[in-house]
């Protein structure tokens, strides 16, 4: 009888993978049910001129709309004939069951006219597009204004509205020009900046540093680690140097707006401004558009003496502070052999 049961337990284990990749195959991906979902909320989803189907369902599992990527991906591919996605703001809900998620994007009156999402760190020049994309302002006439910095009221510094469009979402009025659209961005980044506290004096710098926090920074509780860690880097006592090397800054100088990755040469690269590997002190200018914790963050660092982070898991955003080089270069193993062991992050 112990030789039976050991053969018996031998053989669960033996089988327990193979068998849970069974069930797995059998049951599906992973999906919202009807009563999690009856617990949803209202959000507006805003989708993308050239989104295919993997984006929208990056975007719907990133916004919590669905449960996971391949529930909705695998209804796109066995949809017939193929859905056909207009851009602009649709409003959906929150833990949606895949399949109700498809139908209401696809359902006259769920996509919302004049209305526009800008999420937090979205660059100026994908601002525009969004703008243009939900509603009946072509782009051009949104470059054309935009490009009229001078008009918005903003502080002596600013050469373009980047920073100081809102991060929110917007609902028009049919015949809104892109100049009314454009100022009550800008209107409601002011509102932010002296909710929390912003002398009018103040208004740029800290918008510059919130502008890079939004960009770095994992999660909120992170926020305010990742302010200190550039302030710390701007004081000479703990940083000789003087470079804040990020990389979300030189990538924003290179027209990658929406990445936070670079190449050596585009670190070694003196003639971009916002090259923050060569050029010391605080960068030339903002990369993003902040919300509010980011202002916040910027205003009200942690205490700390670190100076140097890195992301160890980009699934959770967990992210290592440290003080010293011996510090951050064990963290930055942890995060290679991360990477190793998820290939489709490299």
């Amino acid at each position: 009888m112990v030789v039976l049961a050991a053969l018996v337990a031998g053989g669960y284990f033996f089988l327990k993978g193979p068998i849970s990749q069974i069930i797995a195959a059998t049951q599906g991906p992973a999906d919202f049910t009807t009563e999690e979902a009856a617990s949803g909320e209202d959000i507006v989803v805003m989708i993308h001129g050239g989104d295919g189907g993997s984006d929208i369902a990056s975007t719907l599992v990133d916004q919590g709309v669905v449960k996971s990527f391949d529930a909705f991906y695998t209804l796109l591919l066995q949809a017939t004939p193929e859905p056909i996605f207009q851009p602009g703001a649709y409003q959906l809900k929150t833990k949606m069951v895949a399949s109700t998620a498809l139908d209401a994007l696809l359902a006259d009156g769920t996509r919302l006219s004049q209305a526009v999402v800008v999420p937090e760190g979205t660059a100026a020049v994908a601002v525009l597009q969004s703008i243009s994309e939900g509603t009946d302002i072509p782009l051009a006439d949104l470059q054309a204004a935009a490009a009229n910095v001078g008009s918005f009221g903003l502080p002596p510094e600013a050469t373009t509205l980047e920073g100081f469009l809102f991060p929110a979402t917007y609902t028009f009025s049919p015949g809104d020009t892109a100049q009314v659209v454009l100022q009550a961005m800008v209107d409601r980044q002011y509102e932010a900046l002296d909710s929390a506290g912003v002398a009018v004096a103040d208004r740029w710098s800290t918008i510059v540093l919130a502008s890079l926090i939004q960009r770095e920074a994992g999660v909120s509780d992170d926020f305010y680690k990742v302010s200190r860690v550039f302030l710390n880097r701007l004081d000479p006592a703990q940083w000789e140097s003087g470079l804040l090397q990020s990389d979300a800054t030189v990538a924003y100088g290179t027209g990658k707006t929406h990445l936070v990755t670079t190449t050596n040469a585009e670190r070694g690269d003196a003639g971009n401004p916002y090259n923050t590997y060569v050029h010391p002190g605080m960068l030339v200018g903002p990369i993003s558009n902040p919300g509010d914790v980011a202002i916040d963050a910027a205003l009200h660092p942690a205490d700390g003496s670190w100076l140097f982070f890195v992301t160890v898991n980009l699934d959770t955003r967990e992210t290592v502070f440290s003080t010293t080089v011996v510090e951050h270069d064990a963290a930055v193993l942890v995060w290679q052999n991360w990477m190793r062991e998820h290939p489709e992050y490299g």
